[in-house]
């Protein structure tokens, strides 16, 4: 018996959906179909956040635990209806990417497994002008949710003051979100430097809590990761469903509501009852477009006062002016002698916590492995043996990478003992979770995150 499919009606065209009855988010028990009717019932709101803009098709097409894979290009086999835009990205290289404008556009690209969207910050008619600055509040691990509403206020406090207007949102994961409309007059380079400007602004102002710094060693509370306004980069926008066990929902806020807010209580079965029963927060968005003159300003005196441009994304050229894309702890003179050690490798393992570099840091590494939750378990099962060690360590000490696999990501741990005394470090064990990322391929060390 051939797979059933079901037809939809949507904005005046039909719609196939493939294995309508595909288990999605089987903690949920959410399926296919579920996921497309719940796009459906907050299509308004979801629209107002990638309309006219081209999307990078996040696929999940075994479901919120499956792999998923990026696909830039839209499908050569596709209905005439659905519009594209072709692209030019960093590498050189080009694709043609879908443009959503409609819930029938919206509905088919569910279908094709994506659970959560992901637009570029312009529009299809202009693709060099970003009419959107995108604040991502990424908080180190072991940051409570409370810290990252202290920093979102206080974002919004800076955004104020520099004439734009924040409109806030969960991420669905970790995070949060906060996203200005601006006026398309500016280029990808001066978003990023406005970006960069908003981030050590609020740094400045909230020193205890929130973070500029890019390299991992240096962050602590809550980082405003300014890269996401690089060019092809792209965010997950409002009304996204995220992959998580309770498919949680990147959900627009009122300010008011930032306080108090719970991100669990945004899942794809109780957003659709808030937008009928409260409306769309985000709704006046799209009116509210404003100049980033102040925010450059800023930056100008950021640059005379001798700043240099923050580190940018391991795979775009350097930049004029960057600082040196080197991690601060491997960085050293011409003259000096190299510092440091190579970290022993774990008991089976062919490399450590640093592959074969140096490092002046005491670093053990916890786990590999092939999602961050399974890396996490294996975290908590080592704090369990070692309760005497964690009490030192401070959220900046957990070190959680997404690195990149032959074909996916994967997710490594390491800890920094450098708050441990030395005589109570602990020494390199056998990995809480050994996942071989290599399997079947050449070994090799890590190849760095993504």
């Amino acid at each position: 018996m051939p797979p059933r499919k079901e037809v939809l009606e949507v904005a005046g065209r039909e719609v196939t959906i493939s294995n309508p009855d595909k288990v999605y988010f089987p903690q949920a028990g959410v399926t296919k179909l579920e996921l497309v009717r719940y796009y459906l019932a907050v299509a308004q709101g979801a629209l107002r956040g990638v309309d006219g803009r081209p999307m990078a098709l996040k696929r999940f097409v075994n479901g919120a635990e499956g792999e998923f894979f990026f696909q830039k290009r839209a499908p050569e086999k596709r209905p005439d209806w659905i519009e594209t835009v072709e692209l030019k990205f960093p590498s050189g290289r080009s694709a043609h990417e879908v443009v959503v404008r409609d819930a029938a556009q919206l509905a088919w690209i569910v279908n094709l497994g994506c659970i959560d969207l992901n637009p570029h910050p312009v529009r299809a008619d202009d693709l060099d002008h970003p009419d959107e600055l995108r604040v991502d509040l990424d908080p180190v691990p072991g940051v409570g949710w409370s810290q990252i509403r202290e920093v979102a206020l206080a974002t919004r406090e800076v955004l104020d003051d520099f004439g734009l207007v924040g409109w806030p949102k969960t991420s669905g994961s970790r995070g949060f979100h906060i996203y200005c409309r601006i006026e398309p007059r500016w280029g990808f380079a001066d978003v990023r430097r406005a970006a960069v400007a908003l981030a050590r602004e609020v740094e400045r102002r909230e020193p205890g809590i929130a973070t500029s710094r890019w390299w991992k060693e240096e962050r602590h509370g809550v980082f405003l990761d300014y890269n996401q306004n690089a060019k092809d980069r792209t965010v997950a926008s409002a009304y996204s469903v995220r992959p998580t066990p309770d498919a949680r929902v990147s959900t627009p806020l009122r300010w008011e509501e930032v306080p108090a807010v719970e991100p669990d209580a945004f899942t794809l079965r109780t957003v659709p009852d808030r937008v009928a029963a409260g409306g769309d927060p985000s709704a006046g968005i799209d009116e509210a477009a404003g100049s980033l003159d102040a925010l450059l300003e800023l930056a100008a005196q950021h640059e005379s006062a001798g700043f240099a441009d923050a580190p940018w994304p391991p795979h775009y050229d350097k930049q004029a002016g960057e600082a040196p894309r080197v991690q601060p702890s491997k960085r050293r003179t011409a003259a000096a002698p190299r510092a440091g050690i190579v970290p022993p490798p774990a008991p089976g393992q062919s490399y450590g916590p640093t592959g074969r570099r140096r490092t002046t840091f005491p670093l053990i590494e916890v786990a590999r492995a092939a999602t961050q939750a399974e890396a996490l378990a294996g975290l908590e099962r080592w704090k369990q043996r070692h309760a005497d060690v964690v009490g030192h360590l401070q959220p900046a000490d957990v070190l959680v990478d997404s690195m990149r696999g032959r074909s996916s990501t994967w997710t490594r741990i390491r800890l920094n003992l450098r708050n441990v005394p030395e005589a109570e470090r602990p020494a390199q064990e056998p990995l809480e979770v050994d996942y071989d990322p290599w399997a079947g391929g050449p070994p090799g060390p890590p190849r760095g995150g993504t």
